[in-house]
């Protein structure tokens, strides 16, 4: 198969066409059918690959319709002079706004808009009170710091955003983690000495936005009893929880959603619960960020 490029590629200089024969033009329209890794493999070809893989018209067609409002999250000298290529490596980095709080970027494959929000950016109940909560320094998540719940009895935490999403159908998650984790000697440990309280009564999720769209769900954290036969699957690993859809139909007006995790049955305390963030995802590439593949 290479052997075979390679002779295309030099076709012509042995009397015969090759694909430095094709005009850049017609690559360019071929490239809007590619995504953005594919073109970047091929731009190796040859000199019409490589043009047409840095045209302003592919790369205009791989971003947002909204793109510019990304951009408005940066100072202008960041991107000035640069071409659409250019803007689309630069948007497809996480993009942080909000204090740090919260990241916005576009997936390298789709080119399409995803966040995430940070335990800082939420609202969480008794969060100032050391005997309630703590914040621990991570590398396990992207904002490097979770928040780690010791004891509590009314347990909420709440969020919102308001941003440009581009039309698009998208999932909103919880990334939550059931224990405390730590590295010693090297390894990654768990401790479950808080850890109670979430198999009694189911934690509800709930999702809101500005033009009246509303999702609801309630899933029990931890299952001690029914998965001691195969080991507990809930504890030490983080844990996605769908939370539920909204529909955009367009970046103007700017879409405002709220969401919320809340256990408020004051009968039982529940802990030892890590809170990460929230993540929102056009709904479709919900099987790739389960693989761990989301970019």
């Amino acid at each position: 198969m290479g052997a075979s490029l390679s002779n295309l590629t030099e076709g012509a200089g042995m009397g015969g066409p090759g694909l430095g024969d094709i005009p850049e033009s017609c690559v360019a329209c071929v490239f809007m059918y590619l995504t953005p890794p594919e073109i970047c493999n091929l731009a190796r070809l040859n000199r019409a690959f490589r043009g047409a893989a840095s045209s302003d018209s592919v790369w205009e067609n791989k971003l947002p319709s909204n793109y510019q409002d990304l951009l408005h999250i940066l100072p202008p000298d960041r991107y000035l002079n640069f071409s659409k290529k250019d803007i689309f490596a630069l948007l497809s980095r996480p993009l942080p706004f909000d204090d740090g709080n919260k990241e916005v970027w576009l997936d390298r494959v789709t080119g399409r808009v995803c966040m995430s929000i940070s335990a800082k950016g939420m609202s969480i109940t008794g969060i100032e009170d050391r005997r309630y909560w703590t914040w621990v320094p991570t590398e396990e998540s992207r904002f490097h710091v979770v928040a780690y719940l010791q004891q509590i009895w009314w347990f909420e935490v709440d969020g919102v955003v308001k941003f440009p999403f581009p039309a698009d159908i998208y999932t909103l998650y919880f990334r939550l983690h059931l224990g405390r984790f730590s590295k010693r000697l090297g390894r990654r440990v768990c401790n479950f000495d808080h850890t109670h309280g979430w198999d009694i009564k189911p934690v509800r999720f709930e999702l809101s936005t500005s033009d009246g769209q509303q999702a609801s769900c309630e899933f029990c954290l931890d299952e001690t009893e029914q998965d001691e036969a195969n080991g507990n699957q809930k504890r030490g690993c983080w844990i996605d929880y769908k939370v539920g859809e909204f529909i955009v139909t367009g970046s103007e007006p700017a879409t405002e959603v709220k969401f919320s995790m809340k256990q408020i049955d004051c009968t039982h305390s529940k802990g030892g619960l890590c809170v990460d963030s929230v993540f929102i995802i056009p709904s479709d590439l919900k099987d790739r960020k389960r693989r761990g593949i989301l970019k």
